[in-house]
């Protein structure tokens, strides 16, 4: 797992469409689809409910979903106190 994945859970959540997540994230959507099939491989659980006009999250999917959200805004803080990283000191 890595922060990656949780960018892709969270993108496709927000917008319920694995190409459409594709996009925001600047990946193919094959590349994408495989990295949370991957996850959730790992996890033993779906995330997500495929359709073929989109996809629908599942209830863990959706828990996970606001995990991996607030994971996103820790990493960003965690990056902002680095110097190395980009922050001020």
């Amino acid at each position: 797992m890595n922060f990656q994945v949780l960018r892709y859970v969270v993108a496709a959540t927000n917008v319920r469409h694995f190409g459409q997540a594709a996009e925001m994230c600047n990946v193919t959507q094959p590349s994408l689809s495989e990295q949370i099939i991957k996850f959730e491989e790992y996890l033993g659980v779906a995330l997500f409910v495929r359709t073929r006009t989109g996809v629908i999250p599942t209830k863990v999917g959706l828990q996970v979903s606001i995990l991996a959200q607030e994971a996103l805004e820790i990493e960003k803080r965690i990056k902002a106190l680095s110097p190395r990283l980009g922050g001020g000191g």
